[in-house]
């Protein structure tokens, strides 16, 4: 990859830009990471924009780390939050990074990558330690941050251990004396706070890059809290199907943010889209070349082959999941035996948006109704997920 390509493409923003640009003509190998706090068991694709950023200077020959938000994702960072976040217990965040390496490994070469934890060195700070880190930074500079005028504007609660976040984050620059962190936009005053520690502890200047974020199936941010997003694990079908329930207006960013689709290429779907032709087609497209990243260019067909039986055709697919059930089931009960969810509140979500149906013609309409389950029922949620009762 080119240089010009390397900072432009998946870049909203550098600091300080000229200097790094330097680096890299100059030939200076950097040491870049990128850290991803374990709050969902599953790396989505907002998540997979920087982390094929961190990709792109790994192929440059850059030392790169995949940085685990071990000790950080117990505090829990609410820069794109307008309330506080609920912290997660030790046994949650264990057992969300379970499969972090593996879901990351569709993206980035492990063999030649650093895979570390934070809660490696951030556990072992002092109150002393963490006094010290604060006498950086001034209350001003953390309550002019938009999502605290927000919530002092709204009468909201603004926790005090929010505060020490971007210090945690910024104490990881520190302690792999790193040249450059990659993240997302909402990240930017987290990553300036390492910069300003690196500065401070070991008069080493840091850059920072930031990658824009993308919306999710609904036009909101993509997050596992509005459920709108796409797992890079999802299966074809899932992957497919979301990605053609999605707005046109973002077929073209995706295209450039989450594929290897060639610039040029990508500019003159643009055109033809602005000039009348069907962003059907462009969709179609982009669905199929991330489900063959993340799966196969065999799936990608067999997902478009499903996803035109069950929207050309109003059918059910050929092949779906079968569960040999009987009696009265409540029906969240009966969503997760036939694993069309993977929790209770994401089935109780998914009845309150009415998306979950018995033989396509019965709208469920309340998590507490009972369902009187007769062989050959078929159980959707969605426009995608279907099991059938045997």
């Amino acid at each position: 990859m080119d240089i010009d390509q390397l900072l432009h493409r998946g870049v909203q923003d550098i600091v300080p830009k000229k200097g790094l640009l330097e680096k890299i003509k100059a030939g200076k190998k950097l040491k870049v990471y990128l850290g991803i706090d374990p709050t969902s068991t599953n790396i989505h694709l907002g998540n997979a924009v920087p982390l094929r950023k961190l990709r792109d200077f790994q192929e440059a020959g850059h030392e790169v780390i995949f940085l685990v938000g071990s000790f950080t994702a117990l505090i829990g960072d609410t820069s794109d939050k307008d309330a506080m976040r609920q912290p997660l217990t030790q046994a949650q965040v264990e057992k969300n990074f379970h499969t972090y390496k593996e879901q990351a490994s569709k993206i980035l070469d492990f063999s030649k990558a650093q895979i570390l934890y934070n809660g490696e060195w951030l556990s072992n700070l002092s109150f002393q330690n963490i006094v010290e880190l604060a006498q950086h930074f001034t209350v001003q500079q953390m309550i002019q941050r938009d999502m605290y005028q927000k919530r002092l504007e709204a009468d909201k609660p603004i926790g005090l251990h929010e505060f020490l976040y971007p210090l945690m984050q910024g104490y990881d620059s520190v302690h792999m004396e790193v040249d450059l962190e990659i993240g997302g936009n909402d990240q930017l005053f987290n990553m300036l706070a390492g910069r300003t520690l690196l500065q401070a502890y070991k008069q080493k200047e840091k850059h920072v890059l930031t990658t824009p974020l993308i919306e999710g199936t609904d036009g909101r941010k993509m997050s596992k809290s509005y459920g709108n997003v796409i797992n890079i694990t999802d299966s074809p079908q899932d992957m497919f199907g979301r990605t053609m329930s999605m707005s046109d207006d973002l077929i073209i960013k995706y295209f450039l943010l989450c594929t290897d689709v060639p610039f040029k290429e990508v500019d003159e779907m643009d055109k033809a889209i602005k000039a009348g032709s069907n962003p059907r087609d462009a969709k179609v497209r982009l669905a199929r070349e991330l489900v063959k990243m993340y799966h196969s260019a065999e799936a990608a067909d067999q997902a478009q082959k499903d996803f035109e039986t069950m929207f050309k055709k109003k059918g059910v697919p050929d092949e779906i999941p079968e569960f040999k059930l009987n009696g009265d089931r409540n029906i969240v009960d009966l969503l997760e035996l036939c694993k069309l969810i993977q929790s209770k509140s994401e089935g109780r979500r998914m009845i309150q948006q009415g998306c979950v149906w018995i033989n396509q013609d019965q709208k469920i309409t309340s998590h507490e109704e009972v369902i009187h389950l007769e062989e050959g029922m078929i159980v959707q949620v969605g426009k995608r997920k279907f099991a059938k009762v045997v």
